[in-house]
């Protein structure tokens, strides 16, 4: 793989990275989807968080093109496809956004994507898996 191109994908990793990480710190405390909805500091968490989901799906998207979806599969224990569906669903249908397939997606699939794209980074970092 050029060196440019792992540069980009060692970048848009990093930056997927640290919006998980950044959604897991700020969402330690909800708990309920009333967190969410009882406050207007709640409300403001979740559109906070839907923005980041938008940016990590997105992000997904661009490294299956730049990768010419050689990359992704190689990581096969995400749904890639439901990754960037859930990116779709915020973006197109904002107000009919469900709060509670929100909590769910933080607590039951946010941790085990940061893992893999931890897991990819690395990978990335050793050459390994080569998108090519």
């Amino acid at each position: 793989m050029y060196d440019d191109t792992r540069h980009k994908i060692s970048h848009l990793l990093s930056l997927i990275a640290q919006s998980l990480e950044t959604i897991c710190q700020r969402c330690e405390n909800i708990h309920t989807v009333n967190d969410f909805l009882d406050s207007p500091q709640g409300m403001s968490l979740l559109d906070g968080v839907c923005m980041k989901l938008i940016a990590v799906g997105e992000s997904i998207k661009n490294l299956d093109k730049i990768t010419d979806k050689k990359l992704l599969i190689n990581y096969p224990q995400i749904s890639w496809r439901e990754v960037m569906g859930m990116r779709d669903i915020i973006v197109h249908h904002y107000f009919e956004i469900d709060a509670d397939v929100i909590l769910k997606t933080i607590h039951e699939n946010i941790p085990l994507l940061l893992e893999v794209v931890r897991l990819m980074e690395k990978d990335i970092k050793e050459n390994l898996p080569s998108p090519d």
